[in-house]
């Protein structure tokens, strides 16, 4: 067992999180920052190809990337001649740095022991702008073979230098100058050497690659320092700026990238969407942080790390990631069973899934823990940011230690097989909940990097006083959670109205998917009793501009009311109040059984889904409890509907949705609904093993 590692100093910069406050947010909130790949960083139609095989292509569009950040290079005292042939990762790396620093209480590193403050940062391959600025020096090939080319067309000698004294200018003019900075800015040994140089730090400062394991290598590393007294304070952490060719088109060869949405520990989980950021901690011997009176957010209980040793480079292996855990936990003096939370790597690829669902399974049991513990991944919220993934996920726990409170998953919507069992040792949490009362509040985080390499450390609360309910704060966010967004407008004329909706169209192609909710407020926001009014409901922003843009399509062409309910649009010009009609579904709808977002936002959809909640682990899609599931389901819709004060005309029901449309019309109430419906999927599972068949009956309804 090891003295404490106090984490006293947070700062990162994710996409659509500019704080680890922020990314606590989305986390809850259950926000995904990808969009469609913009172009200002790699032009899709260059690149991009839907065929997984095609050479120089990768076949995914989507990414989470940072927008808005600029470096203030006045504040840092930094040359601009500097500043151009840097890599973007130093200044990030250095911008973030500075911010935990003054997080921690020691701005500009004022307050630390200079002489021995370490600073270790993860990184690989420096970032996409030094490689960008690499095709400078690449003009003589370039020059060559444009050459070859005219000459083999006839072109003379004359002709041709006027031709590429143009070129040369052209082509280099993106690039900046080679200098006296330029290798320095290029490397990425020198983004903790330039903190280092920055702050004044003496206590040494390095790059660490480990790939995805990068900064929780850097963290460990810099933990077993600060226990041996080497150093007396670190600042740490990882970076990663490279969603360019070379990385994303590698991932797309290795078929590690998704070919659709990115699920994580999921049953269909087919690989991950790129992401990128940088997140710093400021570290301090726990005994000394109580002796400065720095806060700590949470203390390193434990930190270890192991290769794969014989096995596939890219292809991740049991036996190693167990033997960091196995590490990690000998270090703190306490077993992976006292840990209800793990915020797993989760890259989301099938075989990757898969591994780290075992491992962290097969230590469970091993420790003979009891309840399954609540599992994670940030990569749901912000993708897979490479070198930066791991302090990422550290972050995470780190809040979720702090606030003791164990954060919903997000990004999972099948059960995997590996969590689907009798007895689970895992679990993958749908909502926000306290830490279990009986438990120590730890949490555990892995990192599996290219190489082999794994790393897992343990957090803990750095409090002693429990939480005994969640903050109003955190339930309205929990609660924000949705699977789609609902996007209203009005306008004073139809061609006012296909005006807006084809901007829009055109907005939305560059939104990310958190973005679509912040357009649906802002655009209920607007609303201003207009007459000419149109809905469209949308789960992505690519979906979103496809409704939009058709319903605009359809405007245009003179249509005065618009419902088309399978395409999510909806538009009226005002003239004749449309009547409301319900359609109850059958037994072929939905595989959730948790009601989503409407059991999260309105109390009588919550009851009765917990109500009849099925058995963990159990078959949702079975015929015994799908039928009553669906029909919970459109009763808890009903519920809802009239709480807002929506009634409907007329309804129907599909197969199954008769016995709803039954009680919609008060021939059942809604006990009797719910018995029949179980009744009729208990007698159907049963007639379907053999024997059984439909009939149809006319009567009038006294019969």
């Amino acid at each position: 067992m090891t003295q404490a590692i106090a984490i006293v100093g947070i700062a990162c910069r994710y996409p659509d999180a500019a704080s680890p406050g922020e990314l606590w947010a989305n986390v809850l909130a259950g926000r995904r920052a990808f969009r469609r790949i913009p172009d200002e960083r790699m032009r899709l139609a260059d690149y991009w190809s839907p065929d997984p095989a095609a050479p120089d292509r990768f076949y995914t569009r989507n990414a989470a990337v940072i927008e808005g950040f600029e470096f203030d290079r006045v504040r840092f005292k930094i040359a601009g001649s500097t500043h151009r042939v840097t890599d973007m990762t130093h200044w990030l790396a250095l911008d973030t740095a500075a911010r935990a620093l003054a997080d921690a209480g020691f701005t500009d590193g004022e307050g630390l022991p200079k002489r021995s403050t370490m600073v270790l940062v993860g990184n690989s391959l420096t970032g996409e702008f030094t490689r960008s600025n690499l095709m400078r020096l690449r003009w003589p090939y370039v020059r060559r073979v444009v050459g070859a080319a005219l000459r083999d067309d006839g072109w003379d000698e004359g002709r041709l230098a006027d031709f590429m004294d143009g070129l040369e200018k052209r082509y280099k003019s993106p690039f900046p100058p080679v200098d006296e900075d330029t290798l320095a800015g290029g490397l990425s040994n020198t983004i903790a050497g330039r903190i280092s140089s920055q702050f004044d730090f003496k206590g040494g400062g390095f790059t660490v690659d480990g790939a995805c394991s990068s900064s929780l290598l850097a963290v460990s590393l810099a933990c077993s320092a600060l226990q041996a007294g080497q150093v007396d304070a670190a600042v740490v952490g990882g970076v990663d700026l490279s969603i360019d060719p070379f990385e994303i088109i590698g991932f797309a060869k290795n078929g590690a990238l998704a070919t659709d949405d990115m699920r994580v520990y999921d049953r269909n989980s087919r690989g991950f969407w790129p992401g990128e950021g940088c997140g710093i901690l400021v570290l301090l011997r726990q005994e000394d942080a109580d002796a400065l009176g720095a806060r700590s957010y949470a203390t390193i209980a434990g930190w270890g790390f192991a290769s794969d040793g014989r096995g596939g480079i890219t292809r991740p292996e049991p036996d190693g990631h167990l033997l960091a855990l196995e590490r990690a936990y000998q270090l703190a003096g306490f077993d992976i069973g006292t840990v209800s939370y793990l915020e797993g790597h989760g890259t989301g690829t099938a075989v990757g899934d898969q591994t780290e669902l075992y491992v962290l399974s097969q230590a469970r049991r091993q420790a003979r823990a009891g309840a399954p513990a609540a599992l994670s991944t940030v990569k749901g919220n912000i993708g897979h940011t490479k070198a930066a993934a791991g302090v990422a996920g550290l972050i995470k726990a780190t809040m979720a230690v702090h606030h003791q409170v164990i954060p919903p998953a997000t990004g999972h919507h099948e059960t995997h097989p590996e969590l689907a069992g009798p007895d689970p040792a895992l679990r993958l949490p749908r909502s926000a909940e306290l830490w279990p009362a009986d438990q120590p509040v730890r949490a555990g985080v892995s990192a599996m990097g290219f190489g082999g390499i794994n790393a897992h450390i343990v957090v803990e609360n750095a409090r002693t006083a429990r939480r005994t309910s969640l903050d109003s704060r955190t339930i309205q966010l929990v609660r924000s959670r949705q699977d789609s967004e609902l996007l209203l407008l009005d306008a004073a004329t139809p061609a006012e109205l296909r005006d807006d909706l084809t901007r829009l169209a055109g907005l939305c192609d560059r939104l990310a998917f958190a973005e679509l909710t912040d357009l649906a407020a802002t655009l209920e926001r607007k609303l201003a009793g207009r007459p000419v009014r149109a809905a469209v409901v949308a789960s992505t922003p690519e979906q979103a501009a496809s409704r939009l843009a058709k319903l605009a399509a359809l405007l245009d062409d003179g249509a005065g009311t618009v419902v088309d309910p399978a395409g999510g649009v909806f538009a009226s010009s005002g003239e004749r109040q449309p009547r409301i009609g319900y359609l109850f579904p059958g037994q072929g709808s939905g595989r959730r059984a948790d009601g989503g977002a409407i059991a999260r936002r309105f109390e009588p959809a919550r009851e009765l889904y917990q109500a009849l909640a099925p058995a963990a682990g159990g078959d949702v899609v079975a015929t015994e409890s799908a039928q009553p599931r669906i029909v919970a389901s459109s009763a808890a819709g009903l519920r809802v509907l009239s709480l807002l004060g929506i009634e409907a005309a007329s309804a129907a029901g599909h197969s199954l949705g008769e016995l709803t449309s039954l009680h919609w019309a008060g021939a059942l109430d809604e006990s009797g609904l719910l018995r029949l419906a179980a009744a009729r999927g208990q007698v159907m599972a049963r007639a379907s093993k053999g024997g059984g068949a439909m009939a149809s009956i006319a009567a009038g309804p006294e019969d």
